[in-house]
């Protein structure tokens, strides 16, 4: 008798997710509140009573939105097991039964009436018309739904799914619940927009006609005119891939394979192109070669002709884009080739192969994964990428533009932008998809746990001095063009008057100091601020949904596992450009209408950059040996205290990885961003954007110079942060003595 009333105890996690229904119900605005809840200004604006600020309650107390009603029954079902032991059927069953009555009435009521009463004919047809309508769901509604969404995940832990772990279960439920929120329910409602007429119906041949439009797959420029946006994009992607493999491949055998002195050099211009914003290559590519750039300027008075906009079209691009990508191709690709064993190498040679047949037969064919990998990330990129064809594109037309015009346009046709984003989307998962067939199908292994003290064979003469003249050539002309982004940030106006100012600086950043304390008065600073607070927020919950997915892949088994991590690494397959949209079409109504709204902007960049946690997670975790959780659990805690505690603490590397990276990502991002801003929230790459469409190439080059040296001062923290991390537990002044 003594153990069963000692099981009959409350539970406090479940406590907690009472409360906090209760206290979204009862407490918290239900709806959106215009001027943000944390403004507070609703507080004293007619709060509980008024009904855009009242929580459920009061709204069901003045008789308004009465769907709201049933939401009551599932938040007191939970308190009849509150003494019952996890053990007794029914404290599952309830909990169970609660926690799905809840979110699925909050689902069901959210997408059946909207901001027009009911969303549905067949509803109005049963019920008749309704005379009342509601808006997108506020804080309130999130955390009602957050505490259904949780005791439902208790109830099924009480029921015994992955031994009764309400830690892994909930965690599991939270990613699966989220990401489907946030980009499978998009992407299906980009999906469905493809089909809808300008009447409000759906229609076959509406996406058909758009889908098979020859600006979308004519191949006029085999006669001469100009070829639709999807051959564009694929030619363009295939050539970007293809020439960054090849360059970063270059740059890799130089570092790991040559005697070359600076190879430190080298490695530093892998950092540029993260920290720089995607289309200000293409800016300084239009200072050099533009129709009054220095080098076309320079040769046109050389040889007395007149000068071109050659540079505008599928030559900028591609020198823009291969600028940019190459260093991810050799970041790919360093560890690959310095992966290759040594010995293998060495036993080519000693059965008498040449340096040039051992690289041929021998390191080539081990780095194929890795030259996969980069050739299908460099097509990826280039598929996604907006801010340079933007720039420099001209009449050569590609999707994420066309996108772009579709939405923003005079046509403003979303069924068009959702057509093309179908489009671009099957091109990005097809690589995706390629990707995992190729690395997933043959083993290239060479590094064993037995140690390996070979020396890679420097690459023969015949390779050697190639590579080294592309590479250090490659180089030259990557300095040059960063040297002119600098440059061109302190000329009066490029081209006709080249003296040296630091106006555009003073127009972006001006300060005054006045009595009551700083002005910003900087054109730019509202933009900066923003996308530093936005980032600054979005970081830390990209690491921690990352951080959370990975700790779920590598230490735990579920039934649907691989399912579960195909959704989560969706995201990195997906252009930046089809988020924008999907978002657009997905958030613009209730139940979740958030556009406009810095949520929005956050929410983006958190799945957007989700990809990057987990699998900086899942390669640290992988080298904790899984006995570490099982002794933390064989004394006694409990999997939240055994992650919290230890695994946490040995994945500082990863952790600081995941924030920099997404930090430094949302600083530059713009092909989701173009799509999200808004005038309140607007962003420092959609700013600079709207500066280089004005043609004010001076304040968008000064502002990205800024950038550019903000997220190098990111990057060098981490740097200083990681280099700190202590995982051994010797000191350096010897081991420890012992009895």
């Amino acid at each position: 008798m003594r153990g069963t009333n000692s099981e009959k105890t409350t539970h406090p996690v479940l406590i907690f997710w009472i409360i906090a229904g209760w206290v979204g119900f009862c407490l918290l605005p239900w709806y959106m509140v215009e001027d943000g809840l944390w403004s507070f200004e609703w507080l004293f604006d007619g709060y509980p009573f008024d009904t855009d600020y009242a929580p459920a309650l009061f709204l069901l107390a003045q008789g308004e939105k009465m769907w709201l009603a049933p939401l009551a029954i599932p938040l007191l079902m939970p308190l009849l097991v509150l003494r019952r032991p996890k053990s007794d059927p029914l404290y599952a069953r309830i909990l169970v039964l609660a926690g799905a009555l809840g979110f699925g009435w909050l689902i069901a009521q959210g997408f059946s009436i909207g901001i027009r009463g009911y969303n549905f004919d067949w509803l109005e047809a049963l019920f008749g018309e309704l005379g009342d309508r509601q808006y997108g769901m506020g804080y309130g509604a999130m955390i009602c739904a957050t505490a259904f969404l949780f005791l439902l995940t208790q109830g099924v832990a009480a029921r015994g799914a992955i031994n009764g772990d309400v830690f892994v279960v909930s965690a599991i439920g939270g990613v699966i619940a989220i990401v489907t929120a946030f980009v499978f329910f998009p992407i299906a409602k980009m999906l469905a927009a493809a089909f809808i007429t300008d009447d409000g119906a759906y229609s076959a041949t509406v996406f058909a006609s758009k889908f098979f439009d020859d600006r979308l797959w004519g191949l006029g420029c085999l006669a001469g005119a100009r070829c639709g946006a999807a051959w564009n994009s694929l030619f363009l992607a295939i050539a970007v891939g293809f020439i960054t493999t090849v360059l970063g491949l270059a740059f890799a055998l130089v570092v790991t394979r040559s005697g070359f002195r600076y190879k430190r050099a080298l490695r530093a211009l892998t950092v540029l192109p993260i920290i720089t914003p995607p289309f200000v290559i293409g800016l300084a590519l239009i200072l050099l070669f533009g129709l009054s750039g220095t080098i076309t300027v320079f040769f046109a008075e050389l040889f007395g002709t007149q000068p071109t906009r050659w540079l505008y079209g599928l030559p900028g691009i591609l020198i823009a884009q291969t600028l940019a990508f190459t260093p991810i191709a050799f970041l790919v690709l360093i560890g690959v080739v310095e992966g290759v064993s040594p010995s293998m190498e060495e036993a080519a040679q000693t059965l008498r192969a040449s340096k040039w047949q051992t690289f041929r037969t021998v390191s080539l064919p081990l780095m194929r994964p890795g030259l996969a990998n980069a050739f299908l990330l460099g097509f990826i990129e280039s598929m996604a990428d907006f801010g340079n064809p933007l720039v420099l594109g001209g009449n050569f037309d590609v999707l994420s533009t066309e996108i772009f015009f579709a939405i923003v346009g005079a046509q403003y046709d979303q069924s068009r932008a959702a057509v093309l984003a179908m489009v671009l989307l099957f091109f990005t998962l097809s690589a995706f998809y390629a990707q995992r067939a190729w690395l997933g199908k043959k083993s290239y292994t060479t590094v064993s746990g037995k140690g390996d003290a070979g020396v890679h064979p420097l690459m023969p003469n015949a390779l050697a001095y190639p590579v080294l003249f592309v590479a250090l050539g490659w180089t030259l002309f990557t300095a040059v063009v960063y040297a002119m982004i600098i440059y061109g940030s302190v000329v009066e106006l490029w081209g006709v008057n080249n003296s040296l100012t630091l106006k555009h600086y003073v127009t972006a950043f001006s300060v005054r100091f006045e009595e009551e304390g700083i002005r910003w008065t900087g054109a730019a600073w509202d933009s900066f601020w923003t996308t530093i607070s936005i980032a600054a927020i979005a970081a830390p919950l990209t690491a921690a949904v990352g951080l959370v997915t990975a700790y779920l892949l590598t230490r735990q088994n579920f039934a649907g596992k691989n399912a579960f991590e195909f959704g989560t690494m969706l995201s990195f397959a997906i252009p930046g450009t089809v988020i924008g949209v999907s978002y657009i079409l997905a958030f613009n109504v209730p139940p979740i209408e958030i556009t406009g709204t810095g949520i929005i902007l956050v929410i983006s960049f958190i799945f957007r950059n989700m990809p990057v946690g987990v699998r900086a997670g899942i390669a640290s975790m992988s080298q904790l040996d899984k006995s570490l959780d099982e002794s933390s659990l064989t004394l006694g805690a409990n999997s939240w205290q055994t992650f919290r505690r230890v695994i946490l603490p040995l994945l500082r590397p990863a952790i600081l990885a995941a924030l920099v990276y997404s930090f430094v990502r949302a600083m530059t991002a713009i092909s989701a961003v173009i799509f999200l801003v808004s005038a309140e929230y607007d962003m420092a790459t959609s700013y600079i954007i709207g500066r280089v469409e004005n043609n004010d190439y001076g304040l968008a080059i000064a502002y990205s110079t800024t950038l550019i040296f903000v997220m190098l001062s990111a990057v060098g923290l981490l740097q200083f942060l990681v280099g700190r991390v202590q995982i051994g537990r010797r000191s350096h002044h010897g081991t420890e003595k012992t009895k």
